[in-house]
């Protein structure tokens, strides 16, 4: 029986996203992350300024993500951190919320599975499990609830 643990949430801040334009492979979106906060049971601490989620736009409803960040915990321990997944949604949300509109969470669907790489001894058990992810994009930022799969 699988069972989800809550582990920590993340409100990153983010900038406008930097368009490439359309690719043969989608159209390519690039959002710098700016920096933010850790909070949670397991974990807290700061998401350090220079990440990026790196998006490909499949279709209109459709957008594979993957971002690349590092989270400084409260201690000055770094996790690096790759999350990847996808958002989907009607089309019409979806541009709105390319436009920097807001738009209900609850009517897109943004999951992902983060992967953590740190070299403090006691946050290995970052590295030990699956986690996922249930995601909200809102004009300047993005909300992360992180579960630990048991």
């Amino acid at each position: 029986m699988l069972t989800l643990r809550p582990v920590f949430s993340i409100a990153a801040d983010v900038a406008p996203a930097i368009e490439v334009g359309a690719t043969p492979l989608g159209e390519r979106r690039l959002i710098p992350i700016l920096g933010g906060r850790v909070s949670g049971p397991r974990l807290t601490g700061k998401i350090l300024p220079g990440g990026t989620d790196y998006q490909s736009i499949r279709d209109e409803g459709l957008a594979d993500i993957h971002a690349r960040y590092v989270i400084e915990t409260e201690t000055g321990s770094r996790v690096y951190v790759e999350n990847s997944g996808i958002r989907r949604g009607p089309s019409e949300l979806i541009a709105r919320l390319k436009r920097g509109e807001p738009v209900d969470p609850a009517l897109i669907y943004f999951r992902t599975v983060p992967r953590f790489e740190t070299g403090d001894p006691d946050l290995a058990w970052l590295m030990r499990s699956i986690f996922v992810c249930a995601g909200a994009r809102l004009p300047d930022q993005v909300l992360l609830d992180i579960y630990e799969v048991g």
